[in-house]
C-alpha cells in the first residue's frame, strides 16, 4: 500500500490567499490540527493550530503575508503507508500533505484515512483469532511461528511486532484464520513460547471497537 492509496477528499487545503481566521474554522470543522496550504498546485507548506493562536498576525489576515510559520513536512505518493505513519507520529501530526511524482500537491492523509486504511491491511476485518507472543528479539523467528500455526491447519493472516519500552523482548501480535487456537496455543506452550494473550474473533473486534471510539473521540476533541 502506498502513500496515494491514503489520500482523503475530506478535508480540502487551505489557499495561501485564505485567513488565519478561515484555517482555525476549518480545523475545527474536519476536527484537525494541522492543514496543508497550497498556491495553484504547488504546497506552500503546513500550518498548525497552535502556530495560528500563537501568531501576533490578526486573524482576517492573509496567510501569505502573515507571520505564521509554516511546516515542511511532505510524502511521496509513491511511498509506502508505513512512512506516512512514521512521519505523522514522530511529529505528532493529524494531517500530511503528499506530492505527486512533479513534486505537486496531490492531496493529504488524515489519522482517520491511515487507520481506516491501515485496518484493511491488517487483515482486521477477515475472521479468525488472535494470538499474542512475548519473546526476546533474538529468539524471533517468523519461520518458526508460521511453522506452528500452519501444522495446526492454519494459515497467517498477518503479524506485527512491537518493541517492548527499556526492555530488550518483544510483543508479537499474530492474526490467524481459525477461531479455535486450543491445539495452536497447546503447540506454542510445547515450544516453550510464551503465550501473552489469546482472543477469538469476537473478543478481539469488541475489543477493537471500543479502541476504535476511544481513538475518534479523542480526535473529535
Amino acid at each position: 500500500m502506498l502513500a496515494a492509496d491514503l489520500i482523503t477528499d475530506e478535508v480540502p487545503p487551505l489557499k495561501h490567499s485564505d485567513t488565519i481566521d478561515l484555517a482555525l474554522h476549518w480545523m475545527e470543522e474536519f476536527k484537525v490540527t494541522h492543514l496543508a496550504v497550497v498556491k495553484g498546485r504547488e504546497l506552500v507548506g503546513l500550518v498548525s493550530e497552535a502556530d495560528l493562536l500563537d501568531s501576533n498576525s490578526k486573524r482576517e489576515e492573509q496567510l501569505e503575508t502573515s507571520k505564521v510559520h509554516f511546516l515542511k513536512p511532505v510524502i511521496r505518493s509513491g511511498q509506502h503507508a508505513y512512512d506516512a505513519l512514521k512521519l505523522m507520529s514522530g511529529m505528532n501530526l493529524t494531517l500530511l500533505p503528499v506530492l505527486d511524482d512533479n513534486d505537486l500537491y496531490a492531496g493529504s492523509v488524515t489519522q482517520k484515512s491511515v487507520l481506516e486504511k491501515m485496518s484493511g491491511i491488517s487483515a482486521v476485518m477477515e475472521p479468525g483469532g488472535i494470538i499474542e507472543l512475548e519473546m526476546n528479539k533474538n529468539d524471533y523467528s517468523l519461520t518458526q511461528i508460521a511453522s506452528i500455526i500452519e501444522g495446526n491447519d492454519a494459515k497467517v493472516l498477518s503479524c506485527y511486532l512491537t518493541s517492548l519500552p527499556d526492555s530488550m523482548k518483544i510483543e508479537v501480535t499474530i492474526k490467524v484464520n481459525k477461531e479455535d487456537l486450543t491445539r495452536i496455543l497447546q503447540t506454542f506452550y510445547r515450544y516453550n513460547y510464551h503465550v501473552k494473550a489469546s482472543y477469538h474473533q469476537q473478543q478481539f473486534s469488541d475489543d477493537l471497537n471500543h479502541r476504535f471510539n476511544e481513538f475518534m473521540r479523542f480526535i473529535n476533541i
